[in-house]
């Protein structure tokens, strides 16, 4: 299987999600990443995170956020000599610790470049590093709610809400992951590394998107709309059916009037109120009442039916139902890997990237210290690239 990160060697410092999260994705297409753990500080600080823990320093939680990953008992502190051996092997050292903490620990291109001239150095903190905030700990929820996406999200008539899981610290650690393999590019090609900053409140600022520029241009204040509604397109909202919600996304006029030609409701294109997507959103009220009306003559599956591959829609599903969908087996968006301590295997979500059609191999995530004799016996610098 071709993984088109095979043989670049990562050291990391990590913990919880934002960081393992960027990581986990480099080493599932291929890379060679390394946890440097202190075994004083029990390593990871995820490793004994509940409820389902997996044996010693090892917990499902953990399993979900190290695949892949190989772990290298060394505390820097103590241990500079080898941990700068590694430095030499590396090609990219990354940390999610506090801004202040990179320079504090020799882990910025300033501290270590005399040991690899072309080394990656990346950040990725909270608020970012050379500012009034970079010893601050942070984590997803606060970002979600200082910078706005809170406000967002929710009904008008109730209070804001956050997403369900930490989608800051995924689309951080996608954007980190996407920086370093950059500047990695950059590297390779004229033997200078870098540093990389990356920042949970950067990010989050960023997904504020257009509301934001609208703010900034016209002082326009997006709001929460009734079931969730888009701002300016309509009818693209949360819909009632038969046996629950769907999600509707009429982003055209062409899907409006194929839903009217498919539900057998030709009055609603024709519907003055309803005309143009100006017209609907001026409407929205009545439109939504209309809508509710439609779909709760189906239950979600006859209309996925009724609309798949024609107008885009998909049911509201809790996780069970998000799991057992016939697409995900079809896709292959579920593996399950071998664990010590757990004799029937550990279900999971696979990668979700294919190269050449194919996700990569799963691998469970390592015990503390699981690899050190492994990597510190290897050679210290690595034969130069053909």
């Amino acid at each position: 299987m071709r993984r088109p990160l095979e043989g670049v060697r990562i050291l990391t410092l990590e913990h919880f999600g934002a960081g393992p999260y960027a990581t986990l994705l480099m080493a599932e297409l291929g890379a060679e990443v390394i946890k440097v753990e202190s075994v004083e500080l029990g390593g990871d600080a995820s490793r004994p995170t509940g409820p389902y823990l997996l044996g010693e320093d090892d917990s499902q939680y953990f399993q979900t956020f190290s695949r892949h990953k190989k772990s290298v008992a060394l505390d820097i502190k103590t241990q500079r000599a080898d941990f700068e051996r590694l430095v030499a092997s590396a090609e990219v050292v990354v940390n999610n610790l506090r801004g202040d903490q990179p320079a504090k620990l020799g882990l910025t291109y300033e501290a270590l470049k005399g040991v690899n001239p072309a080394i990656v150095c990346g950040s990725l903190s909270a608020y970012g590093r050379g500012n009034s905030r970079e010893a601050w700990p942070g984590y997803d929820y606060p970002m979600q709610a200082e910078c706005g996406l809170m406000s967002l999200t929710g009904e008008p008539d109730g209070p804001p809400s956050r997403m369900g899981v930490s989608i800051i610290d995924f689309m951080t650690g996608s954007t980190f992951a996407f920086a370093v393999v950059s500047a990695l590019l950059s590297a390779r090609t004229t033997g200078i590394g870098c540093d990389v900053d990356v920042s949970l409140f950067d990010v989050a600022l960023h997904q504020l998107s257009y509301p934001a520029v609208w703010a900034m241009n016209e002082g326009h204040a997006t709001t929460r709309l009734p079931a969730g509604a888009h701002p300016s397109l309509a009818p693209v909202q949360r819909v009632k059916t038969a046996d629950g919600h769907g999600q509707l996304m009429c982003m055209t006029q062409k899907f409006w009037l194929e839903l009217c030609a498919l539900a057998g409701r030709p009055d609603l294109a024709a519907d003055a109120r309803f005309a143009t997507l100006a017209d609907r959103r001026a409407n929205l009220a009545a439109l939504t009442e209309a809508v509710d009306a439609l779909f709760g003559t189906r239950s979600n599956a006859q209309w996925m039916a009724l609309l798949g591959g024609r107008v885009p829609f998909g049911p509201v599903n809790d996780v069970f139902e998000a799991l057992d969908n016939p697409f995900v087996a079809e896709v292959g968006m579920r593996d399950e890997i071998d664990h010590p301590d757990r004799a029937e295997g550990l279900r999971m979500l696979a990668a979700p990237i294919r190269i050449d059609g194919q996700r990569m191999p799963a691998m469970r995530s390592p015990k503390l210290g699981e690899h050190t004799d492994e990597v510190l016996g290897e050679p210290t610098v690595r034969p130069p690239r053909p």
